[in-house]
């Protein structure tokens, strides 16, 4: 699971649409419209992704988000691997913020939560597929949340469709050689 925000932005002049010979145009002058903060959850194994846009950042939406995660996306699921970077709402508290404590806990119960070293969170696999957001579907203006909305729900119906699993290609012997210093040293 990862999280980041895209700028609203509209436009305050209306584009001149491509004609033979020539390519669309517009002006680069626009009008900021907010921001909208996506909250990603990927399931490599699965092909499975879901994204929630909000137009906040806090704690209690990501407890909101993980609790939907653990009793409605994986109910039958008896525990769930949450791979996350170390930002200071993605915690055991946070949930207890937003539920109260039967509920915060049943919740942690089916969590097994990794977080990634710090500077490291490229380790985690929804932080590529926010680099695929970014190039199909955030590549352009998007004026307002419903906008990033509907385009965030259509890019993940049609990403969700597809069976390629993702193409992981750090291996154990690249991880050796980059995170030597994470690696215990072993005398013979």
């Amino acid at each position: 699971m990862d999280e980041t925000s895209v700028q609203c932005v509209k436009e305050v002049r209306a584009p001149i649409a491509a004609r033979p010979g020539c390519s669309e145009r517009y002006d680069v002058e626009y009008e900021r419209n907010g921001v909208a903060h996506l909250l990603l959850f990927y399931a490599p194994f699965e092909n499975w992704r879901r994204v929630h846009v909000a137009d906040n950042h806090t704690a209690c939406t990501w407890a909101e988000q993980v609790h939907r995660l653990v009793h409605q996306d994986y109910p039958q699921a008896q525990r769930i691997t949450l791979v996350m970077d170390n930002l200071n709402t993605h915690t055991g508290a946070s949930l207890y913020k937003a539920f109260p404590p039967p509920t915060a806990r049943a919740v942690l119960d089916k969590l097994e939560i990794v977080y990634t070293p710090k500077h490291g969170s490229w380790l985690n696999l929804a932080e590529c597929e926010f680099s695929v957001i970014a190039r199909q579907c955030l590549d352009r203006r998007l004026a307002d949340m419903p906008t990033v909305e509907n385009e965030i729900a259509a890019w993940v119906n049609e990403r969700n469709q597809k069976a390629r699993p993702a193409d992981w290609r750090f291996t154990t012997e690249d991880a050796r050689i980059k995170l030597k210093r994470l690696y215990p040293k072993l005398s013979n």
